[in-house]
């Protein structure tokens, strides 16, 4: 722990210890919020297998709540345009029919045109 900022430049806690008013950007996002511009006001270490290239410490970045701004709404383009994407991900290349599924990307096409393509090439 380093709460003053002396070793890492900014003030430094283990998991759990940060206080209460300071939360990372997911945190922020569960509550509606965003930094809205403010500075980090502290972070996270912890030690992590997954960050393995990193010396095995992983790092989340503090966020003062008190200053945090509420998120702005999707505009309506911006949800038109990502339901056209969702839209794109399910419809099947080959078939041209929405599967009501994600398409797998290392088959490419919808599970009822894998399997007739599978059993065309038998």
């Amino acid at each position: 722990m380093d709460p003053a900022g002396d070793r890492w430049g900014i003030p430094t806690w283990s998991w759990g210890m940060a206080p209460a008013h300071l939360l990372t950007r997911t945190q922020l996002r569960g509550r509606g919020l965003c930094p809205g511009g403010q500075p980090v006001a502290g972070q996270i270490l912890w030690r992590s297998r997954r960050a393995a290239r990193n010396g095995w410490i992983r790092a989340a970045y503090l966020y003062d709540v008190r200053q945090a701004k509420p998120r702005r709404p999707a505009t309506p383009a911006q949800l038109d345009a990502l339901a056209k994407a969702l839209a794109a991900r399910r419809t099947c290349p080959r078939c041209r029919r929405d599967a009501g599924y994600v398409l797998p990307q290392h088959i490419g096409a919808c599970l009822t045109c894998a399997d007739a393509w599978e059993i065309d090439r038998a």
